[in-house]
């Protein structure tokens, strides 16, 4: 993240120099030139030196061979000058890409430490409140609770609900402080797609959504990838579309990407580039913590594959290329 963060400020310099620097250059350019090109090669009235033996046609040649030297003097004085306004500006974009590399580092430098700082309190956090609410999801199934109550039914509810946020925050947590290479392996997609569908059945059965799968494979290709990254974006990407289904869900897979589609509810143009941010969520009032497809996003980037979401009027789809 703060590669590109730093990239971008880099680039942003160094293109705005750039804008600069041509607009300059090209100002002195065309000055130049416009000066040279109106000035005549041979004034009128310079007056040359003949011999009274020089003949009218060799005076009008002297001065023809002076017009043209002169000409060519200024066609190479405006040469020289191109040249070395680009020699000038090629200097000054690489002066200011070592400068940008330096201050970028220094500019982003409280952003790190303040997005540290944020992944250990969230690290730290999450654990603390792991122990609480098991203790307290513990308590409450060991309490003898003959009769039905919907206060304890809510605390329930409640302790689900901060149990899952916590396990989310700790996925979030252990993303980010990930920095080993990924490992790969040599995956069959078909069988893992399919071992990972299952655990949906249950919840594709109850809420009445058909579940359409397409694949695009050869049986014996495997392909080089990590799998537990895969089948957790897998997850989290069907656990979505099943979230916000109308009634059904098409799943596609290729050699290099897998596409999930929903239909129903759609994303509006505007909120498409915050899909993937952080507590972010379209529809406040669904249940969730907004964090899913924001651990699917740090997973993909940790991969170098891409994730990317497209909405129209009747269906969601988010692709995986990997």
């Amino acid at each position: 993240m703060f590669k590109k963060l730093r990239n971008r400020f880099i680039l942003i310099n160094l293109v705005a120099t750039s804008l600069i620097l041509v607009a300059a250059f090209s100002t002195i350019y065309v000055y130049s030139y416009n000066a040279l090109k109106n000035r005549r090669p041979v004034p009128q009235e310079l007056t040359l030196e003949f011999t009274e033996e020089t003949t009218p046609d060799e005076i009008v040649r002297v001065r023809h061979v002076l017009e043209e030297r002169v000409l060519a003097d200024r066609s190479q004085t405006l040469n020289s000058l191109l040249i070395s306004l680009i020699l000038a500006g090629i200097a000054v974009e690489l002066i200011i890409a070592i400068f940008s590399f330096y201050f970028s580092e220094e500019a982003i430098r409280p952003v790190r430490e303040a997005y540290e700082t944020q992944k250990i309190f969230i690290a730290n956090a999450s654990h603390e409140i792991k122990t609480p609410v098991a203790a307290i999801k513990a308590n409450l199934e060991a309490a003898d609770l003959s009769e039905s109550n919907h206060w304890i039914k809510n605390i329930e509810l409640e302790a689900d609900k901060i149990e899952r946020l916590n396990l989310d925050l700790l996925k979030l947590a252990k993303t980010d402080a990930i920095k080993e290479a990924v490992v790969l392996e040599d995956v069959k997609l078909r069988p893992l797609v399919e071992t990972t569908l299952k655990s949906f059945e249950s919840r594709l059965k109850k809420d009445n959504i058909s579940l359409k799968t397409k694949f695009n494979l050869k049986d014996k290709t495997s392909i080089k990838l990590n799998p537990a990254d895969f089948k957790e974006i897998l997850e989290i990407l069907t656990d979505n579309a099943i979230k916000y289904c109308k009634s059904s869900i098409e799943l596609s897979v290729s050699q290099k990407s897998l596409t999930i589609k929903n239909d129903g509810t759609t994303i509006p143009k505007e909120k498409l580039p915050h899909v993937f941010d952080r507590f972010y969520q379209v529809d406040k009032s669904a249940s969730g913590s907004g964090l899913g497809l924001a651990i699917a996003s740090s997973l993909a980037s940790r991969n170098n594959w891409s994730l990317k979401v497209a909405s129209d009027a009747s269906s969601t789809s988010f692709t995986l290329s990997f």
